[in-house]
């Protein structure tokens, strides 16, 4: 019963999500060091995977390494954009900066430092996971990662890639 109604919360939660067009919340592009409104960094025509992240977080950086290896491959199959958004503090920017150079990214990173796009997109948890169809719309949502768990995101980015 208990996952009866988990599973019907959330779907209720994600339709609500999914039914928003995108925030203009500003964040900031930690590679040049510009604020830009989240709904200019989303590339229409295109599906886009995000990974909301934060520094003192295993699973989340669990979860980019392993997109990361696989985003090479993942690109040859289908054309989507990728990218992350880190919701550490202001204070923690350089940490994000030095992480992402460290790791090698080669895709854009972001940071909501006052949490202000985590509120618009209501979500309280990371990791959390949205994939913005080539209309601009949200169209899957997940908190949470559980390796493995790439396969349905790229399933879901085929998917609405087709369409």
């Amino acid at each position: 019963m208990k996952k009866l109604l988990v599973a019907v919360v959330s779907l209720f939660l994600t339709a609500t999500i999914q039914a928003q067009d995108l925030p203009n919340t500003v964040i900031k592009d930690v590679a040049v060091g510009k604020k830009v409104p989240f709904n200019q960094t989303i590339e229409k025509g295109k599906v886009t995977l995000i990974n909301f992240w934060a520094t003192w977080c295993i699973p989340c950086k669990r979860e980019i390494k392993n997109v990361s290896l696989k985003l090479a491959d993942w690109k040859k199959e289908v054309d989507f954009n990728y990218m992350t958004i880190s919701v550490d503090k202001v204070e923690a920017e350089g940490l994000v900066r030095t992480y992402a150079i460290s790791q090698g990214w080669k895709f854009p990173y972001y940071i909501d430092a006052n949490s202000d796009l985590m509120r618009s997109l209501n979500f309280q948890n990371v990791p959390y996971t949205l994939i913005i169809d080539k209309n601009g719309k949200i169209a899957f949502s997940h908190t949470g990662y559980e390796e493995g768990g790439e396969a349905e995101v790229l399933a879901k980015i085929k998917e609405l890639a087709a369409k």
